[in-house]
């Protein structure tokens, strides 16, 4: 029994000592391997090819040769292989706009767009890819100019003035060869600013109809709806416009007979339903054709006066357009007036930096009064303030024609016959420009950066100088317009 326990003992003890040999000698080969390794490795890294001559962007002709030779070093030539890749949005086949050769030789058949491209240099010996990346922006001669639209006579004119000021009038015509509609209105330069400014299209909008005319060659649209009464999927029998502005999506919003009518955004920019009018906004209401559209923070919201109630009302743009009438609270802590029951008929209405809005109405025995509010209209709660209600100081300058431009500074340029003037609506201070114009002012626009503003009068466009310190002198002028300037848009 003893023997047989001491027997038991001993094969144990020799079974740990095994088992703790091996340990050792793991560890012991982990050790040395470890001190074996130095690290002291030779990396034979491939050398990076030098590419030179290769710009970061480049500017194509539309219809033209792009013509692109770089200059490749380190890589022998019979193991340099090189491959070029256009990226195109609007392309459904993505291999139409590959192409192979060290050098990129095409006629440029896309838009008057900026294109992504890409140079992929490929070392054909080790397998190794390097990406050279660069854009490509396509021109016309009118990918940089400006538009003015003019009336002659009742007949819509369309002049288009080049970088250099020189002018080439009657335009429309001489491409399309038809005349635009009578009774032109506005031109609109329309840009999907969620595309990055993407270039869409231009509006001639007239009382009656419209034309929409590409932006690479001003011809008018036969793919995508090419007038304002193709525009509607189901067309009013009689279309009379109000006013109309641009989108941030870059489509059409406005008062048409009347109603809200938006242009829809719900399919990709470059399909040729995008924008097209659907119904107006359901609800029992007509509208004064003035109207203020207000973008904060990518939010539209719009305020506008239903004339037949003389009532302030919301307007929004949901999955369409929305009219919301009077379903916002008021704020009286200054009773000035009733937004609900104003009771005047609307005549201008100009916005000052998304802020206060000023509207100026007529009385049933014809005096012009000043109304000044803010209504927040683009987040909940949706709240109207009335500041004041006052008559206007210059009764004679307001009516419907009268052309009138609101600064983010707060002040408001008024035309009236051949003069503009400076209105400052916080104290009534009215000043006239310096500038002395033979004709009556027919066009009053903002320029981007609102240090100039562009007068039409007579058959030219002034440009006038009113950043901070100047009053308004002619800093520059374009003659040859065919008729009297209605508006005007650029592309810079």
């Amino acid at each position: 029994m003893k023997t047989e326990w001491r027997f038991d003992k001993m094969y144990k003890i020799k079974t740990l000592k095994i088992y703790a040999i091996a340990c050792v000698a793991i560890v012991l080969g982990c050790i040395s391997s470890c001190h074996k390794d130095k690290g002291n490795y030779e990396i034979d890294m491939p050398i990076e090819p030098e590419v030179t001559g290769l710009d970061t962007l480049y500017r194509a002709i539309v219809g033209d040769s792009l013509i692109i030779t770089p200059h490749i070093t380190g890589i022998s030539s019979e193991h340099l292989e090189c491959d070029w890749r256009l990226y195109v949005p609007e392309e459904i086949f993505p291999e139409h706009n590959r192409y192979e050769g060290n050098d990129l030789r095409i006629v440029f058949g896309l838009q008057a767009k900026r294109y992504r491209a890409r140079l992929t240099v490929t070392n054909t010996q080790n397998g190794m890819k390097y990406f050279h990346n660069f854009f490509i922006q396509g021109v016309t001669e009118f990918s940089q100019g400006s538009l003015v639209l003019s009336e002659e006579a009742g007949i819509a004119k369309l002049s288009f003035i080049r970088p250099d000021s020189t002018v080439q009038p009657n335009v429309y015509e001489a491409i399309n060869n038809e005349q635009l509609p009578n009774d032109p209105l506005h031109i609109h330069y329309l840009r999907n600013m969620n595309s990055g400014g993407l270039p869409l299209a231009y509006w001639v909008i007239t009382k009656n109809g419209g034309v929409r005319l590409n932006v690479n060659d001003l011809q008018k649209e036969t793919t995508k709806p090419g007038t304002l009464h193709d525009n509607f999927f189901l067309p009013p029998e009689v279309i009379e416009v109000g006013s109309l502005k641009n989108h941030l999506q870059g489509v059409l919003m406005g008062t048409i007979n009347g109603k809200l009518y938006g242009g829809t955004t719900t399919t990709w920019d470059q399909n040729d339903l995008y924008g097209m009018f659907g119904a107006y906004a359901v609800g029992n209401y007509m509208l004064a054709p003035q109207f203020i559209l207000t973008t904060i923070s990518n939010n539209v919201s719009m305020i506008a006066y239903e004339k037949d109630k003389g009532q302030f009302v919301r307007l929004a743009v949901q999955a369409g357009p929305v009219y919301f009438g009077t379903q916002y609270a008021v704020d009286n802590t200054i009773d000035a007036f009733d937004p609900h029951a104003v009771g005047l008929d609307l005549v201008q209405i100009v916005q000052i930096n998304s802020a206060d809005t000023y509207a100026y109405m007529r009385d049933a025995d014809g005096q012009v009064y000043e109304l000044k509010f803010t209504a927040a209209f683009h987040t909940n709660p949706f709240t109207f303030r009335p500041l004041h209600k006052r008559l206007f100081a210059r009764q004679e300058w307001m009516h419907a024609d009268t052309k009138l431009v609101a600064t983010k500074t707060g002040y408001i340029y008024i035309a009236a016959g051949n003069k503009i003037y400076r209105y400052n609506p916080l104290n009534e201070q009215i000043l006239e420009l310096e500038a002395s114009l033979t004709s009556p002012v027919t066009m009053l626009k903002l320029d981007d950066d609102e240090n100039t503003l562009l007068a039409g009068s007579g058959n030219s466009v002034y440009y006038l100088d009113i950043q901070v310190g100047q009053n308004g002198n002619i800093q520059g002028k374009i003659e040859g317009i065919p008729g009297q300037p209605v508006d005007m848009v650029w592309r810079k």
